[in-house]
């Protein structure tokens, strides 16, 4: 099953995690409000509502968007850094979702939301992205792909290390043996990453750790690899 928007209208993902996790674990609907608030304070003065999408907002935004573009983030990189343990896993056997961390630089597509609902599709965001906390919202410059060098403010999810999800840099064995494993409410940890992957190609960036991991996941299930994306002519990604 797919999260949709009714999914966070209805407040499921809370739900989730407050039966098969920790009641306390999930944020209230204050809590969520005033972490919103506090960074829309800090939201820079002339700068458009874009959000830069790096995991599974890359193919299921579940907000309206009035234009979309490849870019890249300096500073952190996409990683499998976070243990799901309600959408994508169970605490029994913990998926993994991806996060920005530390180092490097992440090719990704920043979305502008519409300026007349950019504050009530925030709040919804904040119910998918933020329902336990795992990730610090920060207000990042990213660079424009096409046309290349131009710069726009974009509101990023980089992951907490301090929160009891975060999963460190994992082994690439160890990653790939929970992503072809783990199942939680809304699909695989496996499907998660090839959707990414496959996210990514559509807008013209390959990552080859996503490549590495997909081909990894594949062997351990025992289905046929992924035709490497390395050998279209798109761009590629520096871990």
């Amino acid at each position: 099953m797919t999260l949709s928007r009714r999914d966070l209208e209805e407040g499921r993902m809370r739900a989730i995690y407050m039966s098969t996790v920790d009641p306390h674990r999930a944020l209230s609907d204050d809590a969520l409000a005033a972490s919103l608030a506090a960074t829309l304070a800090k939201k820079p003065a002339g700068s458009g509502w874009w959000v830069f999408a790096y995991g599974s907002l890359l193919w299921n935004p579940l907000f309206p968007f009035a234009d979309a573009k490849p870019a890249v983030l300096s500073g952190l990189h996409r990683q499998f850094c976070l243990w799901s343990l309600g959408s994508r896993g169970t605490v029994d056997v913990p998926g993994l979702v991806l996060g920005l961390d530390r180092g490097g630089s992440c090719r990704g597509v920043a979305y502008r939301l519409p300026a007349r609902c950019a504050r009530v599709e925030l709040a919804l965001l904040w119910r998918r992205e933020m329902v336990v906390g795992s990730y610090k919202p920060r207000w990042l410059q990213v660079q424009q792909l096409h046309p290349a060098g131009r710069s726009l403010t974009a509101l990023a999810f980089v992951v907490d290390r301090a929160h009891p999800q975060y999963a460190g840099r994992l082994a690439m064995a160890r990653q790939a043996k929970v992503l072809a494993t783990a199942q939680g409410v809304f699909g695989s940890s496996a499907d998660y990453l090839e959707r990414a992957r496959i996210a990514l190609v559509t807008h013209g960036v390959v990552d080859p750790y996503l490549e590495r991991l997909a081909v990894a996941v594949a062997r351990l299930r025992r289905t046929p690899s992924p035709q490497r994306s390395s050998r279209l002519r798109l761009t590629d990604e520096r871990e």
